[in-house]
Order: C-alpha cells, then structure tokens, then sequence
C-alpha cells in the first residue's frame, strides 16, 4: 500500500492558501472590498474555484481572512502620563491612516457591513482590537486620577481617533505632527 506524505500535502495547501489569500489582499487593495472576484483571484492563481471553496465556504469568509492582515493594533504604550500615551497612539494612527493599506479598503469594509452579517462581525472585530489600546490607556489614566473615572471611555476614544479619520476620509487635510499636537492640546488638559 502507498501512502502520500502528508506533510509535502500539508505544505502544498499552505502555498495554495498563501496565494488565494495573497490574490484576495491584493483584490481588496486595489479595489475594496466590493471589487474581489471569486471567478478573478481563481483566473489569477490558477487555482479553481472548488479548491477556494474547500477552504473557505463563503467569498465572505475568504474577505474576513484576507481583511485580518490589513494592519497591525498598536501596542499599549506606557509613557507615564495620558499625553504621552495618547501621543503615541495618535502618531501611529497617523502613520497607518496615510501609509497602511487598511486606510484605502477600510472604508469599504464599513460600506459592506451594512448589509453582510459575516463582513459586519469582521469589522466589529477590526475595531474593537485597533480601539482597544486607546481604551485601555484612558483606563489608566482614570485609575490615576488624571480623567474623571465618571467620563466614559468610549466618548474619550471617539473624541480622540474621530478627527483623524475625518482627516483622512473627508477633509484630506494633512495629518502632521503639528495636528496631533493641536489636537491633544484641545482635548487634555494638564493641570
């Protein structure tokens, strides 16, 4: 009897994997989320459609997979006070809103969360571990008596990240480090 290695199956798949999921990433991209072709990334690869189905059963499933690779949640910083940790968060948003790829298809993501159930639980989750520093640092700086522990984290969050995405997606303005400044000097208050 002959048996297959399967470990030399096993590392077949992962490639087949890497390049649906590398074709998928690359759709999303240059097209949003609304643009990724089950029939296109098949054509491109090489790779049939039955193969891509075997693996994820649902062209939102493979979006899901290939959305959890847009971008990195920043670390929790801890620089002793809440400017300086939210400085740094602010700066890496910054950064990401105007270099990452996450900030082109993002938009997209929301668009199609209004009518997918699958792709709104994706998003959720995008948004609940990109916010989570944010609100873990303004959980600090509560404990430590630097904010009112009676303020509502979410509001502190959405009053902090809300002008950078306004910046990116409406205004176009340029997010340097003159307005980061500007804006940690409207809302905290030292002293």
């Amino acid at each position: 009897m002959v048996t297959r290695s399967t470990r030399g199956d096993d590392k077949r798949v992962e490639r087949s994997k890497a390049k649906l999921l590398a074709e998928t990433y690359r759709q999303l991209v240059k097209n949003g989320i609304g643009g990724v072709s089950i029939d296109e990334i098949a054509r491109i690869t090489g790779i049939s459609k039955t193969t891509i189905y075997r693996h994820w059963p649902s062209r939102s499933a493979l979006l899901i997979d290939a959305c959890s690779r847009l971008g990195s949640v920043p670390e929790l910083p801890d620089t002793g006070s809440l400017k300086g940790d939210v400085r740094v968060l602010l700066t890496q948003l910054a950064d990401q809103l105007q270099t990452a790829n996450w900030s082109s298809v993002y938009p997209s993501i929301l668009d199609a969360a209004e009518r997918d159930r699958e792709v709104a639980t994706l998003q959720a989750a995008l948004h609940r571990a990109f916010m989570t520093p944010f609100e873990e640092v303004v959980q600090r700086a509560k404990a430590k008596g630097e904010i009112s522990r009676l303020s509502s984290s979410g509001d502190w969050v959405a009053v902090l990240v809300g002008p950078f995405f306004y910046c990116r997606w409406f205004s176009k303005q340029k997010i340097d480090k003159g307005f980061i400044n500007r804006v940690i000097d409207l809302i905290i208050r030292e002293g």
